[in-house]
């Protein structure tokens, strides 16, 4: 088995140790049918990792596999640093296609709801104060999160990657239903999390502007990783 160089990891914003993952010879089935064969790479804090291909690739099943709802059928995927005694999914923002929007709260209530799931802390207020803001949503926080618009409900389910801290955001087609303006928000988002030590996989079809950057590039039946640009932590 080919094994990752790893970096040497320093502390970060987030008062831990770096956090590496690192993934080996992976092997993921969905459907029957093998998606991911052989795949190995690492993503470091303070990387932002995008996942492109076309459909059909296996961005989604990644995802999926990384985050551990998906079981894999060879390889493994591990952390270096992080908390040793949580999972990766407990250690990371999982946003799919799904927004996970309850239509009856108010948008105040659905971000207050993920904050305090996720992260119950004396802190909450200002935090979902701070996401409400960032995603432009503060003028509607007391209005149904039923009658948003669909690009007004996606902001307010990446809302969440803001009202609770979490190293690892695993975003799977974030830019779904989102104008440039949007888009230029969740790339803010995204580009001071890693700033700050964060770390970001996220699978697009779409060039979202980001900082300290890296792509796999995946196709039906290889796969390989590209640099954008040289990275600095």
């Amino acid at each position: 088995m080919r094994r990752i160089a790893t970096q040497p990891l320093q502390p970060t914003i987030f008062g831990v140790t770096a956090v590496q993952l690192i993934a080996e010879q992976l092997v993921i089935n969905r459907g029957g049918r093998t998606i991911i064969e052989g795949l190995s790479f690492a993503v470091s804090s303070g990387e932002a990792m995008l996942l492109t291909g076309p459909n059909g690739a296996g961005k989604t099943t990644l995802l999926r596999g990384l985050a551990g709802f998906l079981p894999l059928q060879f390889g493994s995927v591990r952390l270096d640093g992080g908390d040793p005694d949580k999972s990766i999914s407990e250690q990371a923002h999982v946003i799919g296609h799904a927004n996970a929007v309850k239509p009856t709260l108010t948008v105040r209530e659905n971000v207050v709801f993920w904050a305090r799931y996720l992260m119950d802390d004396d802190e909450v207020d200002s935090r979902v104060a701070r996401a409400l803001t960032h995603f432009q949503l503060d003028d509607l926080e007391d209005y149904p999160a039923g009658y948003l618009s669909a690009g007004q409900k996606r902001r307010l389910g990446l809302a969440r990657v803001l009202a609770a801290i979490r190293p690892i955001w695993l975003l799977d087609e974030p830019t779904v239903s989102l104008d440039t303006v949007s888009v230029g928000l969740l790339a803010a988002a995204v580009n001071d999390h890693t700033k700050n030590g964060g770390m970001v996989i996220a699978a697009t079809h779409l060039p979202l502007g980001l900082e300290r950057t890296k792509q796999l590039q995946l196709t039906a039946s290889s796969a390989r990783m590209e640099s954008s640009q040289e990275i600095h932590l």
